[in-house]
């Protein structure tokens, strides 16, 4: 898997997670966001959305960002997978193969 985060600001540095490793809140807000993605977020000032993926909108990781990100989006209002709001998962990798 590969994170990153993407705005008409800019992005991120990619966040590669090694095959086999379990992706569950803790990991996540750890080693994707906190060691990965954060400190370009902080930096360029990024509003903070996510999807629904269930380690991305735990308990745990929505305590974390209110603890640590100026300001994000609330899981309740991240939108489903979709072309027009997810463009890593659709434009950026989509090009890779061609």
């Amino acid at each position: 898997m590969v994170s990153v985060a993407v705005s008409k600001l800019g992005k991120t540095d990619l966040v590669f997670v090694q095959p086999g490793d379990k992706i569950n809140s803790v990991y996540y807000c750890h080693n994707v966001l906190e060691q990965g993605l954060l400190p370009d977020i902080r930096r360029d000032n990024f509003l903070f959305q996510q999807d629904r993926v269930p380690a991305r909108c735990s308990c745990h990781t929505v305590a974390y960002l209110h603890s640590r990100m100026p300001e994000f989006i609330e899981p309740e209002n991240w939108p489903p997978n979709s072309p027009d709001l997810n463009p890593a998962d659709y434009s950026v990798w989509g090009r890779c193969n061609r």
